[in-house]
């Protein structure tokens, strides 16, 4: 079983006892084997993975980089490189570990050098990475300064993922991938500096309850950062598609930057900012060797790439930042 008790002395020790009290309860039963077939092969997968020390470890710059070519021999590479082929799907990178190039689906990086240059210092804060995947932001938020980096995922093949890295970094970081949705989090628990939701929203049923979760993980005067798919319209205005948005299922609200921005002050939050707005083009997202399945390319009009293929605008993300009220 994958091993979280540093974290919870580490919520101990922020006043927060009585999450830490529950984690291991809920854990347990995110993690229990009957609930998926895979998980007993992936936990003997990350048992295996190389423990040799890492003799760089690089995690300010695009590609998050553990170890060096030269830290294994030709054989323990090629493994290496074979044990995470095995658990492809990789959706967020890139990664180099070891030598191995995992160029995943989304170049992450590239959200990333748009939110970071609009970010407040995250050096000493404590951080919550929502819907955080195998936790490539996550690494970059610890490679920026922060003091301890909590992300939340419900898929378990991206916790998976971020232990497998997580064993080959070596010395524990203060970082962790929880098993959880946002839905599991203790009502009012305000104890993050700073919160990211990054591609989540339209993915809720009830965009504002997603805000009120938000802001309730985050101390008085926290920031929050918001990353999401949006439309061009007023401030009335948001699309809830019919059926599929660009083939995904799970799409209910995509809004206006000006309906976005007011939802978010009707949630409380001040300073509230966009700063950001980029289409995603298929050189962001795109199927790879990581991840052979249909990507961007393959949801959009083939006449006309303005469009998805149900008609619907194509993808473009925004991003705000914005603060809960000090008291």
């Amino acid at each position: 079983m994958i091993d979280y008790a540093s974290l919870y002395q580490s919520l101990c020790d922020l006043n927060a006892g009585e999450w830490a009290n529950r984690l291991p309860q809920q854990i347990n039963q995110a993690l229990d084997p009957s609930r998926h077939g895979n998980l007993t092969q992936w936990e003997r997968l990350i048992n295996q993975a190389p423990s040799n020390t890492a003799s760089e470890r690089i995690l300010d710059a695009d590609t998050v980089k553990i170890g060096s070519r030269d830290d294994l021999s030709v054989h323990e590479r090629t493994s290496l490189e074979s044990q995470l082929m095995s658990l492809s799907p990789w959706r967020k990178g890139p990664f180099e570990l070891f030598g191995v190039t995992v160029d995943a689906e989304w170049r992450s990086d590239w959200k990333w050098r748009r939110i970071a240059k609009h970010l407040s210092s995250l050096k000493n804060r404590t951080v919550l990475d929502v819907g955080c995947g195998n936790g490539y932001y996550c690494w970059r938020m610890l490679g920026a300064g922060a003091k301890l980096v909590v992300g939340i995922d419900p898929m378990l093949l991206h916790v998976v993922q971020f232990h497998f890295i997580r064993k080959l970094y070596g010395d524990p970081p203060p970082l962790y991938v929880l098993p959880l949705g946002i839905e599991d989090l203790p009502y009012g628990l305000k104890l993050f500096d700073s919160v990211f939701s990054m591609g989540v929203l339209y993915h809720r049923r009830s965009p504002i309850d997603h805000l009120l979760e938000l802001r309730d993980c985050l101390i008085p005067g926290g920031e929050l950062i918001l990353e999401t798919l949006i439309i061009d319209g007023g401030a009335k205005e948001a699309l809830v598609p019919e059926d599929r948005y660009a083939k995904m299922r799970n799409v209910w609200f995509l809004p206006s930057c000006p309906a976005l921005l007011s939802w978010l002050k009707r949630c409380g939050f001040k300073n509230v900012r966009l700063v950001d707005v980029t289409p995603t083009t298929v050189q962001e997202q795109r199927s790879t060797t990581w991840m052979t399945f249909q990507s961007l390319q393959d949801y959009l009009n083939p006449q006309d790439s303005r469009f998805t293929s149900e008609g619907y605008p194509a993808p473009k993300r925004a991003i705000i930042i914005a603060q809960t009220a000090n008291s």
